[in-house]
């Protein structure tokens, strides 16, 4: 096995995202609960992110207008300067968010970096992405940056033939089976799954369990261990 270049998710992968959101669908729910139960508004604002996703795309900034969409859904039209004012400080204050790399990315990654070319390759909003890369401090370690509309198997086939040996010769490392795992899969490249504490209902997917070029670990140091294992540089 030859790899030269090693793709790496971001968020949920080399810092904390999801929970961030989470604790945002809290407040939101908090703050719209007159107005239904907790299921009903979550069912509501995520039917009304997925079908904003192709406007929007991904990201804080499209996340808070679905918020303020739902509430005015929510409240036949009715939602109160105050609510609006609430979700737009949400947004704000996500997107001003300290950045808090996960255990043991920062060593992984110079690990990695010594042998391998890394390309970090993200959906999300481009200011933001490119902000958290900045505080995380781990920008420098990456010969390429992608930030992408969505992930798919002609998106890494382009990265990797642009950015390194091709497919064949890559791996793709995330926390999602539906962006990160199958497309790099279906464009030939490996692809390796690093679970996060929670994942997006959009993201979930089945498990390649039979696929040769897939593989699970438990967290991101285990990845410079097991490149080295099949690559013969343990």
């Amino acid at each position: 096995m030859k790899i030269t270049t090693i793709g790496l998710d971001a968020d949920d992968t080399l810092w904390h995202n999801e929970t961030i959101f989470r604790l945002t669908h809290d407040r939101f729910v908090e703050l719209l609960a007159e107005h239904g139960d907790r299921a009903q508004i979550e069912a509501r604002l995520s039917a009304t992110e997925q079908r904003n996703l192709r406007l929007y795309g991904y990201g804080v900034k499209g996340f808070t207008l679905s918020m303020i969409e739902t509430a005015m859904e929510l409240t036949g039209g009715q939602a109160s300067p105050a609510v609006v004012r609430e979700i737009l400080a949400a947004g704000r204050e996500m997107l001003s968010h300290p950045v808090e790399t996960l255990p043991g990315v920062d060593e992984a990654l110079a690990a990695l970096a010594e042998r391998h070319r890394l390309v970090l390759i993200t959906k999300g909003d481009l200011m933001d992405q490119e902000r958290k890369l900045a505080a995380s401090g781990l920008g420098d370690l990456f010969a390429a940056v992608e930030i992408v509309s969505e992930k798919h198997a002609h998106t890494y086939d382009r990265i990797f033939n642009r950015h390194g040996t091709g497919p064949a010769e890559a791996v793709m490392v995330g926390n999602s089976m539906r962006s990160d795992v199958l497309p790099a899969l279906a464009a030939g490249a490996w692809a390796v799954h690093i679970p996060y504490a929670v994942t997006w209902a959009h993201e979930l997917a089945d498990a390649p369990e039979n696929d040769p070029r897939f593989a699970v670990l438990e967290r991101i140091d285990d990845l410079p261990g097991w490149i080295g294992a099949r690559t013969g540089q343990a």
